[in-house]
């Protein structure tokens, strides 16, 4: 894969750290667990959408974008890593945030990443749940567009074939780093969603006949309609990289964690928090990495790999989303 044929921005601090977790391991008993920091990338407390970022502001730059307009949940790590960035390279930002969890916390209306937000200045619109976002975005863009400005619209996660090729990146990344230690990576677990981040590294280590699965713990769709939008989004990535194509059997995504739904609180998302924090000294986010961590959590509890497998699990970030969910949280670690 020659991905410098891409216009992008470097903005990530990478390569992200490769760690093992020797306390977890040993108190789950097996498998050897590892993990990829990916909250760690930098820009804005970090996360997987920085990587993706990278590439779609590279493509917004040559297009000659003066204005950034995206889309996500009222707690949406994506919009604020688009919004530090924009920032960052002096663009402009419109962000709609969709009201996709019913609550009237005021610490998940105001706090988290929505005071990131506020501190950062973007405009801010919102929308009910339900929302075709992408169709709200479009409609943005163009009263932007007839105004004089040059939008650029960025999807909900950052999730398209420009933009998962931030993960296709990290595919090289990770064997490069795995291989100077010698580690055999035999699965690689993160929180899949908005399909991107799954579809980039799958396309990527399809592409550099890895050996390694990806299985994706999803957080909101059923696993039909999740590894269908991941393979779909895998397939236009590999063909933008000019890759083989992808077999449908590479995608694998375990929804069996959602819960009640998307940014719901669960238990097993609140152990799994709080179990990392307390053997490792590392904070997951309980909207993606917590229930990501959640699922992996209980599939080793029921046998699903061998002691001396390797595990990467990767951390996509959203740290700053705990303070959204400060009541919650509190009550389990109580």
């Amino acid at each position: 894969m020659h991905l410098a044929r891409f216009p992008r921005v470097k903005l990530c601090h990478a390569p992200t750290p490769l760690e093992f977790m020797p306390n977890l391991t040993r108190e789950l008993g097996g498998p050897q667990l590892w993990i990829k920091r990916d909250d760690c990338t930098g820009v804005a407390t970090g996360g997987n959408k920085n990587r993706k970022l990278e590439y779609l502001m590279g493509d917004a730059l040559a297009q000659g974008a003066t204005h950034i307009v995206t889309q996500g949940a009222v707690q949406s790590n994506h919009v604020r890593q688009t919004a530090a960035v924009c920032a960052k390279l002096g663009l402009k930002c419109t962000a709609l945030l969709e009201h996709r969890v019913q609550t009237n916390d005021s610490a998940y209306l105001d706090g988290g990443n929505v005071l990131l937000d506020r501190l950062m200045g973007i405009n801010i619109e919102y929308r009910p749940g339900g929302t075709d976002m992408q169709a709200a975005i479009e409609e943005v863009g163009a009263k932007l567009a007839a105004a004089g400005e040059k939008p650029y619209l960025i999807p909900g996660g950052g999730s398209n074939a420009v933009g998962a090729l931030g993960y296709a990146h990290v595919a090289l990344e990770l064997l490069a780093q795995a291989n100077e230690i010698g580690l055999r990576i035999d699965r690689l677990v993160h929180a899949t969603g908005s399909a991107g981040t799954q579809a980039g590294l799958v396309a990527g280590l399809v592409a550099l006949n890895s050996g390694i699965r990806v299985l994706g713990i999803g957080v909101r769709n059923p696993r039909d309609r999740q590894e269908a939008a991941v393979h779909k989004l895998a397939e236009a990535t590999a063909q933008k990289l000019g890759a083989p194509p992808v077999p449908r059997d590479a995608v694998e995504a375990n929804c069996d964690y959602v819960g009640e739904g998307y940014g719901i609180p669960t238990r097993g998302m609140e152990e799994a928090v709080i179990m990392l924090a307390r053997t490792e000294g590392i904070f997951l986010d309980p909207v993606y990495s917590g229930k990501g961590m959640a699922g992996l959590i209980d599939l080793i509890r029921k046998g699903q790999f061998a002691k001396d497998e390797n595990v990467v699990f990767l951390h996509t970030g959203g740290q700053a989303g705990l303070f959204a969910y400060q009541d919650a949280l509190t009550r389990a670690a109580a």
